[in-house]
């Protein structure tokens, strides 16, 4: 799967889809990336898409959604997970820590590099990705965000999250795991997953940090500084790559009462 910063996300959805269409009973899925490289660096910061004014004070410098942020803090990782049919993992008595409710993706045809500022790929992706967990918008608890902290990704997310939930948007905790991790690009949408499991079977939203500055345009309930207590049933993960890919997963908390498919994915 390649689908720039979108990759690791798309790449569990198609795990799910083997997983759904009976091509298997478990896949490993998920994404890395290694970019840390002298070309790399050259061509994002000839993109002008990192952050530069921190450089004596780096771990100030990724701000996704604040008034001040300038760019993504370029990093590295990677996020692994196993995917498996429920009947299947019931009788070898695995730990099962979420369910994969559903997942889409999207393009928004309209840059080789840049966003559509319209967002409306992005809407097609949250959407598409709810109705296959066969939830409404108003399920979502919370939204683990793309978040990369470039003055246009953020702004572009923010409207298409209002544009999908419209008032409701104003009361589901929205952050960005990339406030303290950086943008691990092709690793990032599994890790986030990852995130946003841990986020249900933990009842506890991660923070957006650095938030310091709030933007008029960038208005929702961004979870600033400190991370926030609260019981989460349903995650919206969100990855808007380069050039209009996007890709969105519904993570959902186990029911062992059984209301998952057989073939469901779970993880």
């Amino acid at each position: 799967v390649v689908a720039a910063c979108a990759t690791g996300t798309q790449a569990v959805g198609e795990a799910a889809e083997f997983i759904r269409r009976g091509a298997a009973d478990m896949v490993l899925t998920g994404g890395v990336e290694g970019l840390i490289h002298e070309s790399a660096v050259a061509g994002f910061a000839a993109m002008r898409a990192m952050a530069t004014s921190f450089n004596d004070a780096p771990e100030q410098a990724s701000k996704p959604f604040d008034k001040n942020r300038e760019g993504f803090v370029l990093s590295e990782g990677a996020g692994i997970l196993v995917l498996e049919r429920l009947d299947k993992a019931l009788e070898r008595g695995a730990k099962i820590y979420a369910e994969l409710l559903g997942h889409a993706s999207s393009s928004d045809a309209f840059h080789v590099a840049a966003q559509d500022p319209d967002a409306a790929g992005a809407v097609r992706a949250m959407r598409w990705a709810i109705e296959d967990g066969g939830l409404q918008p108003e399920d979502i608890g919370y939204i683990n965000a793309h978040g990369t902290g470039t003055p246009m990704n953020d702004l572009t997310e923010t409207l298409a999250i209002k544009r999908l939930f419209g008032e409701q948007a104003y009361e589901v905790p929205v952050s960005s795991n990339k406030s303290v991790m950086g943008h691990a690009m092709g690793g990032t949408g599994a890790i986030e997953a990852i995130f946003s499991i841990y986020t249900i079977t933990q009842n506890l939203i991660p923070p957006t940090w650095n938030y310091e500055t709030p933007d008029p345009e960038c208005d929702l309930d961004y979870v600033p500084n400190a991370p926030r207590a609260t019981a989460v049933r349903h995650v919206l993960s969100n990855s808007f790559g380069l050039g209009g890919q996007n890709a969105c997963l519904v993570l959902g908390k186990y029911a062992a009462n059984g209301n998952g498919a057989a073939d469901g994915a779970k993880l």
